[in-house]
């Protein structure tokens, strides 16, 4: 799908808790190409009551793109996942995940898992924000996503 071509923002769901690193993110997906909606949410069970739009999120727009941390509180985004790549209805939605881990384990891990991308975030500010930018030049711009279900 190309968002430029059918005029709508792209949706992003940010899966990610520590405060810096969203707005950080937030700061680089401003400036990108495309325009974007970015909804946050800051631990795996939340991450998975937004995709599966339970409670407070009955009324959450579907992403079109997931960034996920790994470390997280209450469910882990290895677990996270796994739940959306065995859910039917969700398994099509590109997760990106982001990530302060370079343990080899991980990677492969999250790649087993289904995982469209691994990136480590860089510890440098402006290394971070280049990275994001990069990541809003390549799936946002570049890629054709799958339309929604």
């Amino acid at each position: 799908m190309n968002f430029e071509e059918h005029g709508r923002p792209v949706e992003i769901l940010l899966v990610e808790d520590n405060p810096g690193d969203v707005r950080l993110t937030i700061e680089a997906l401003k400036e990108g190409k495309v325009r974007n909606n970015l909804s946050v949410v800051k631990d795996g069970v939340e991450a998975l009551a937004f995709l599966r739009r339970e409670g407070t999120f009955a009324g959450a727009t579907r992403p079109d793109l997931i960034l996920l941390d790994l470390n997280l509180p209450k469910k882990d985004g290895r677990e996270v996942l796994a739940e959306i790549k065995d859910d039917g209805t969700l398994r099509r939605i590109p997760v990106v995940v982001l990530t302060t881990s370079k343990a080899e384990e991980d990677i492969l891990r999250t790649y087993d898992l289904h995982a469209n991308c691994y990136i480590t975030k860089p510890v440098d500010l402006e290394q971070f924000i280049s990275v994001v930018r990069s990541i809003d030049d390549f799936w946002l711009s570049v890629v054709r996503l799958p339309p929604k279900a």
